[in-house]
């Protein structure tokens, strides 16, 4: 039982890496996925997210990513950051959880420590110990991720970070300290792994509704033509008014939780249809805002229309979920060669894969430029020329006049 911490992190995405990354220069670390090209690609010290650095990937040398199972055998505390996301139906789709704890099912080892950081409903992790691991006398631990991708104040190590575990030795509730107080420098332990499980949920949740609610607004506004921006200065007067901007809502927690908490509460009798009133709407907003962009286009006859992003969020490369592509593919689909897009965060082979810009040559050449994503650099390279009213723009969200 008093052995040294040997650590395995399962995933090495926007959640996996940096968690590896923190970990490793402190104690012996496998970086384990089954993507090839992801392991390729960090080990020659690569990033295709673009959220760390050359410097960043340097690795100690006990260290090292790997895409073999067997590199996990050596290892004792497991860390599963794999995404959970849901079926076309909405359903919630286990099986990168499920792949992972077959994967693990092979390495575990008695008195072996296991925690899951994927978003998950209440009662799934221990569903998991009990179909995968029975035989096995393990430790299990849930702590839920709460990184911001593309945000360089609220890091890793900076956030609050939820810890709870089942009962266990002293010892064991050491190294579980000693794991994550490296990982982050403010820790919450729960003696509930279900509390955990919930509150996760439902942190996404709740964005995701108080974004719908401006959302819902900002449409209004539109149709009844009223000063948006003003409206929502005029109701911050007042002091405990909450303050959210509207937007295309994307990426991989909240356009799928609510489905999480949604199945987890008919499971139990309860049908939460208001945990999905903010879905509705979000998702909304994109068929409004297509169709705003389509009668810009046909009353004013424009021919070459530039789009600015397509990743689910400023600062950001991922694109999964991103309503901002949704708008650029529907729109190419429509209008053909008509529509370009240009977004600097994502990399070459996305940009290939969708047929996206690598740079911009000259702005006179469109008729319309659309800030879809509020990137930093965009108001940078094209504010000036905005100001000197050098192209038409559709600054739908206001990004370029903030």
């Amino acid at each position: 039982m008093n052995r040294k911490i040997k650590i395995a992190v399962i995933g090495l995405g926007y959640v996996g890496l940096p968690t590896y990354l923190r970990l490793e220069k402190k104690f012996i670390c496998v970086g384990f996925d089954i993507n090839k090209d992801r392991i390729y690609q960090l080990k020659n010290r690569f990033d295709v997210n673009k959220e760390f650095s050359f410097n960043d990937l340097k690795l100690n040398k006990k260290s090292k990513f790997s895409n073999k199972v067997s590199d996990l055998n050596d290892s004792n505390f497991y860390i599963i950051t794999v995404p959970t996301p849901i079926y076309p139906n909405k359903k919630p789709d286990l099986r990168p959880l499920e792949k992972s704890c077959k994967i693990l099912n092979k390495v575990i080892k008695n008195e072996d420590i296991i925690f899951f950081e994927s978003t998950v409903y209440p009662g799934l992790i221990r569903s998991f110990k009990n179909r995968y691991f029975k035989n096995k006398k393990i430790f299990l631990g849930y702590s839920p991720e709460r990184l911001n991708p593309g945000d360089k104040v609220n890091t890793i190590k900076k956030i609050k970070k939820i810890v709870s575990y089942d009962s266990c030795p002293n010892i064991i509730k050491k190294n579980i300290s000693k794991v994550y107080n490296t990982i982050s420098n403010n820790i919450v332990f729960s003696k509930s792994i279900e509390n955990a499980e919930m509150s996760k949920v439902i942190e996404n949740i709740q964005r995701d509704i108080n974004i719908a609610f401006m959302n819902e607004i900002f449409m209004v506004c539109k149709k009844s033509n009223l000063n948006f921006k003003e409206v929502i200065k005029l109701a911050k007067t007042k002091w405990n008014f909450l303050d959210f901007s509207p937007g295309l809502v994307g990426g991989h927690c909240l356009p799928v939780d609510p489905y999480y908490f949604y199945h987890y509460a008919k499971t139990k009798g309860h049908n939460a249809q208001f945990m999905l009133s903010g879905r509705k709407v979000n998702d909304e907003l994109e068929y409004f805002i297509f169709k705003k962009i389509v009668e810009k286009i046909k009353s004013e006859k424009l021919k070459k229309i530039l789009i600015l992003g397509v990743s689910y969020k400023a600062q950001v490369s991922d694109l999964r979920n991103s309503l901002a592509l949704n708008l650029y593919l529907k729109l190419k689909k429509k209008f053909k060669n008509k529509i370009n897009a240009y977004d600097p965060k994502i990399d070459k082979l996305q940009s290939k894969k969708f047929n996206t810009l690598n740079k911009i040559k000259k702005m006179n050449n469109y008729d319309l430029i659309i800030p879809l994503v509020n990137h930093k650099n965009f108001k940078n390279k094209f504010y000036r020329d905005y100001k000197k009213n050098k192209f038409k723009y559709l600054d739908i969200f206001n990004y370029f006049s903030k």
